[in-house]
């Protein structure tokens, strides 16, 4: 299939703004697909993976190579730096402020990540939830450095127990912003979920990258070896004085901080390192799957397949 050009892909499909979206677990290939689309419509993208906002955090996060992101325009890697508070919110708006920018000229964007909250902040929007004193975050947020996340999960199944068993509860920024709202707003954080999707300028067309189990585990825990052998240990080591910091409370660095502070060995730390990712995994998974909109493909799929699809499904929803 010989690729066409954006001009091409204006004159064949009509000028509806389309968003091409990328999902599936971590280690899956997303990246290397979404550079291959990029390409092949003259698109830039929009990376929604959470973990890779914040410059200081390159080998643990597996940011995008050099010649990587060289390849295709690139949208919020490493554009924040961990001392800044940054949420799904603040994403949400730059995401659709550079959407808005990208579709005064081209018709068609990318969006990659795992991170489905923050997938579905663009291609949905998100709940609104009310203002609340910045004072409990912090309460709460000093409540986790010295007293640990346990707490404040038991704290969020007294006040709202079906948000407790909804989300990710092993996430601290996810816990503290439920109970921020509970306590500040006196209501569940989950009577505020309209679960309504927002208008947007665009047209979204989600894939999704998927493998047997065994094949996910095994790409993971090899990735986790190539940062190992990439640097990972000295670049946790840079960031220990800063382990307190919310960016910082993530897999692949809370694990070594671990081991900096005496309490496992560099194989134990290492370990837990591949099985805490594939559970962040299997998370993924489960919160994909609920989308029946997503068009499943393996992760081996040729290229010429998923470029198929998605024109056939681009021609699809263009007006007549």
């Amino acid at each position: 299939m010989m690729p066409i050009s954006a001009i091409n892909v204006v004159i064949n499909y009509g000028m509806t703004n389309i968003l091409l979206s990328i999902v599936g677990p971590t280690a899956i290939g997303k990246t290397e697909l979404s550079i291959k689309l990029a390409q092949h419509f003259n698109s830039e993208i929009i990376s929604a993976d959470s973990r890779q906002f914040y410059k200081e955090m390159e080998i643990g996060t597996a940011v995008p190579s050099n010649s990587e992101l060289n390849a295709a325009e690139h949208n919020f890697i490493q554009h924040k730096s961990i001392h800044e508070d940054y949420n799904v919110g603040d994403f949400e708006r730059d995401a659709i402020t550079k959407l808005d920018d990208i579709y005064n000229t081209d018709d068609i964007a990318l969006m990659v990540g795992g991170s489905g909250l923050y997938v579905n902040a663009v291609t949905k929007g998100l709940d609104y939830f009310p203002e609340v004193n910045s004072d409990i975050r912090e309460e709460l947020k000093y409540q986790f450095q010295h007293n640990g996340l346990a707490i404040l999960q038991q704290k969020l199944k007294a006040l709202d127990l079906e948000t407790y068993n909804s989300i990710a509860i092993d996430n601290p920024q996810r816990v503290i912003r439920a109970l921020e709202i509970c306590i500040g707003s006196g209501k569940p954080y989950s009577s505020f979920k309209t679960n309504k999707s927002k208008n947007r300028s665009f047209k979204t067309i989600t894939i999704g990258l998927k493998a047997e189990r065994q094949i996910i585990y095994d790409r993971i825990n090899k990735r986790v070896d190539i940062m190992i052998e990439n640097g990972l240990i000295n670049e946790a080591k840079k960031l220990y004085p800063q382990r307190n910091l919310n960016a910082l409370n993530t897999v692949g660095y809370k694990e070594l901080f671990t081991y900096f502070d005496g309490e496992t060995t560099l194989d134990m730390a290492i370990s837990e390192i591949k099985k805490n990712t594939r559970r962040f995994a299997k998370r993924q998974l489960t919160w994909f799957r609920k989308d029946d909109t997503i068009k499943w493909f393996d992760y081996q799929t040729e290229i010429d397949q998923v470029i198929e699809y998605f024109e056939f499904a681009i021609k699809k929803i263009q007006p007549n």
